[in-house]
This record gives C-alpha cells, sequence and structure tokens, in this order.
C-alpha cells in the first residue's frame, strides 16, 4: 500500500486530478457569485485562497512530481492549504449556525498592503456578502457545511500522500 501511495504522488496523474479538482471548485464558486448572483462574503473569499493554494500546489508538482524538492514543497503547500481552508469553513459554518452581532466576520477583506486581491481582481475577492446569510443549500447542507467536507476530505488525502512518502519499511525503497 505505501508503495502504491508513493506511486502515485510522483506521477503528473495524479497531480493533474488535484488541480483541475481545485480549479472546478474555484469555478463553481465563481458560478454561484457571478451566475446565480450570491454574494461572497469575507470567508467566502478566503476559503477562495485555500483552493487557489491546492491548485498552485498541484501546478507546482506537475512541474515534475518525482523530484522531491518539488514534491515536498507541493505537499506542504497542499496541507497548509487544505488545513486553513477546513478552519476558515468551519468558522464560516459557526457563523451561520450561531449568529449574533458578537459572533461575525469583517465586512472587508484583509489582505497585506503588498497584495491587495480585493482590488487588484475585485471580481473574485471583493467581498459584497453576510457571512450568517445562508443563500444556498443543497441535501440540507449550507455551502460551508459542504466546503468542511471538501477541505477535510483535501486534508486526508495530503496526510496520507505525506505519511506514505514519509514510511520506511522493507516494502519500500
Amino acid at each position: 500500500m505505501i508503495t502504491y501511495i508513493r506511486t502515485i504522488s510522483r506521477q503528473r496523474a495524479a497531480w493533474a486530478l488535484l488541480a483541475a479538482s481545485a480549479f472546478a471548485f474555484e469555478l463553481c464558486g465563481l458560478f454561484f457569485q457571478h451566475v446565480m448572483g450570491l454574494f461572497p462574503c469575507v470567508m467566502c473569499v478566503y476559503e477562495r485562497l485555500a483552493f487557489i493554494g491546492i491548485l498552485v500546489a498541484a501546478l507546482v508538482a506537475l512541474i515534475a512530481p518525482q523530484k522531491p524538492w518539488l514534491r515536498w514543497p507541493a505537499l506542504l503547500l497542499w496541507g497548509y492549504s487544505a488545513f486553513r481552508g477546513l478552519q476558515l469553513s468551519l468558522q464560516h459554518v459557526d457563523y451561520q449556525l450561531n449568529p449574533s452581532p458578537f459572533n461575525t466576520c469583517s465586512f472587508f477583506a484583509e489582505f497585506p498592503s503588498w497584495m491587495p486581491l480585493d482590488k487588484w481582481i475585485p471580481w473574485m475577492f471583493y467581498p459584497t456578502g453576510d457571512c450568517s446569510e445562508r443563500q444556498w443549500a443543497f441535501l440540507g447542507w449550507e455551502m460551508p457545511q459542504w466546503l468542511v467536507l471538501i477541505f477535510a476530505c483535501y486534508l486526508a488525502v495530503a496526510l496520507i500522500i505525506m505519511v506514505g512518502n514519509l514510511a520506511k519499511g522493507r516494502c519500500c525503497q
């Protein structure tokens, strides 16, 4: 099993699948915003960045997944982005399930001054919604609840791949 995990992490097809999935989720967010007319909140914008982090990680590894000096930074960025996405979506769920004047997100994105994405790419990163507002549901779950599941899956797979690449034993060289 460990050999299989190592083999997968060294193949471009696996990294291309990761990139395609992150890109598809990014397109879904833009579809919800620009076609369905939903208003992204600050947490939505930050969650988009987590997907972009996963996408960038996959693109880095696609260069040469056999090279550990490219694969490991990609794995770490993937894991970090999935972890932060999970944290953000859990907090977003809390805003929706426990709304109060004391439990709310900011109205403005807080990007560093050297990278004001909300000013550079406002159609993607400018928040116009309220974090506690429920705008969309599918099978009884709100969008942030689905994002918890998605980011948890991304994180679990990233951790399995990392452990598989770190594990040593007689089955693996």
